[in-house]
């Protein structure tokens, strides 16, 4: 995971047009500034507030009696895992401690506004497709600097800190120019989703070559499955995700650094343009114009009625369909077929990545609690917990090591066996909303409104080049 290196500090102005913009301060509010929000650093906000003795069991100084508010988005991982794991666990050290949960499936509907008014929940799960702007609520000083945590021992792992018991990379995903302020927790592996028992039934075999893949999409299509499908109300995200895999897989990774950091033409080079052109076709001829329409779970349930052939999703989708998945499904996962016989990275190569974002709010009533809430997250026992009601890893090495849990999660753990180093991720879907917000439109009106890869790369590269230009935007780099 390359490095992220600092920018100039932000002027007072820019500050101030940036908060805005997403909603942390209402235009009535300006003079609230000072109060509500803050520089980069922790100057004025409540981590030390309040604050208890510090010792083996509370290295951070959590207030044992004080209260702790969080809030999880209820989506593909469920919420199981903070109300039957992290909270007992939380609560277990400061029995004293009132936790107040909820849930939603809006949070920034149901959060931002908390923001505004200056009485932010403690930890947040910012994520689904409602989720807040992460790179403006950093740049607004909304969001805890979790240096501490990472240096502070782990909970259950002994002579170890929270740092050396991750993933390599994970403090690093959630870095924004030089300080880590977001815990990315979920490790996520990315691919194309299939049923067993269908491709058993049929003889059919996952595909590495884009050839083999169309062929094999012919076959469905013949049998009156629809091949490949996405839901476009709400998670256009997934298919673009696809198409970026297979961008860097063709010219090599440095495409998606190149399209993190704003460089011209990153959106306009070709192997860009020869993913989005295949991706086209798919859409074009493999897939279904009304999935444009329905939400995520709406197609996913058409998959396990064997209805949809491939769906391409991260591998929190086996426990989100749970519940509609019939018995002997079998969820396997494979990784984004090559799409030229000269691609840079082989076949094996896969999207994944530490996901999932989880932040402390600098100005909440007790940072210290939150971030102590995160420290039980990361403990072997907290993340084997989380796998074991998501049938998702977690960025704790090794936490389920010998564990036989679900198919899909053998199968993608098999899938990145395979691909070894050969993984990648990008990072501009946190960093600009706006570029995140482009590219879910450009990517329906590319995959189920005849778009054209021409189209979609001037597009695409018209809005970053619209951000870059942006005096407003504070900007990332790896």
């Amino acid at each position: 995971m390359s490095e992220i290196f600092g920018t100039p500090e932000l002027d007072r102005r820019t500050l101030l047009r940036r908060a805005a913009a997403v909603g942390l301060l209402a235009t009535p509010a300006v003079g609230m500034l000072s109060a509500c929000v803050g520089g980069g650093s922790d100057s004025g906000n409540n981590a030390d507030k309040p604050k208890g003795e510090k010792s083996a069991t509370n290295p951070l100084g959590v207030d044992p009696k004080a209260p702790l508010e969080v809030i999880i988005f209820n989506g593909g991982l469920g919420t199981k895992y903070a109300t039957d794991v992290d909270i007992p666990s939380y609560n277990k050290l400061f029995p004293d401690s009132k936790v107040a949960f909820s849930q939603t499936e809006e949070i920034a509907t149901v959060v931002q506004p908390r923001f505004t008014a200056g009485n932010p929940p403690d930890m947040i799960n910012n994520s689904g497709s409602k989720l807040m702007d992460q790179g403006a609520l950093v740049q607004a000083g909304q969001v805890q600097d979790l240096t501490e945590l990472f240096a502070a021992p782990s909970l259950d792992i002994p002579g170890k800190t929270v740092a050396e018991t991750l993933i390599p990379g994970t403090v690093e995903q959630g870095t924004f120019n030089g300080k880590p302020y977001v815990l990315n927790y979920a490790f996520t592996v990315f691919g194309l989703w299939y049923s067993g028992k269908l491709f058993k039934d049929n003889g059919w075999t996952a595909p590495a070559t884009w050839a083999d893949f169309t062929a094999l999409l012919d076959k469905m299509k013949a049998k009156g499955i629809t091949p490949y499908g996405y839901a476009g109300a709400n998670a256009s995200y997934y298919q673009y995700t696809a198409i970026l895999t297979s961008a860097a897989k063709i010219g090599g990774a440095d495409v998606l650094k190149n399209i993190d950091n704003l460089e011209d033409g990153a959106w306009t080079n070709d192997a860009v343009k020869q993913a989005a052109a295949a991706w086209a076709e798919v859409g074009a001829k493999y897939s279904n114009k009304a999935f444009l329409g329905l939400k995520h779970t709406e197609v996913q349930l058409q998959q396990d009625q064997y209805k949809v052939g491939f769906y391409p999703s991260g591998s929190w989708l086996e426990n989100e369909q749970a519940k509609d998945t019939p018995a002997g499904f079998d969820y396997q996962v494979m990784p984004i077929p090559s799409v030229t016989a000269s691609d840079k990275l082989p076949a094996t190569a896969i999207y994944a990545a530490a996901g999932e974002q989880y932040f402390v709010a600098s100005h909440g009533k007790n940072p210290r609690g939150g971030m102590e809430y995160l420290r039980h997250m990361l403990s072997k026992a907290g993340a084997k917990g989380f796998t074991e009601l998501t049938k998702v890893l977690t960025v704790v090495k090794g936490a389920t090591d010998g564990e036989d849990i679900s198919p899909g999660l053998t199968s993608g753990n098999k899938m990145l066996s395979a691909a070894g180093s050969n993984y990648f991720s990008f990072r501009f879907d946190t960093w600009y909303k706006k570029l995140d917000d482009e590219l879910r439109a450009a990517t329906n009106e590319l995959m189920y409104n005849g778009g054209t890869a021409d189209k979609f790369c001037a597009r695409m590269q018209k809005a970053a080049d619209a951000i870059k230009k942006d005096s407003s935007i504070e900007k990332f780099h790896r």
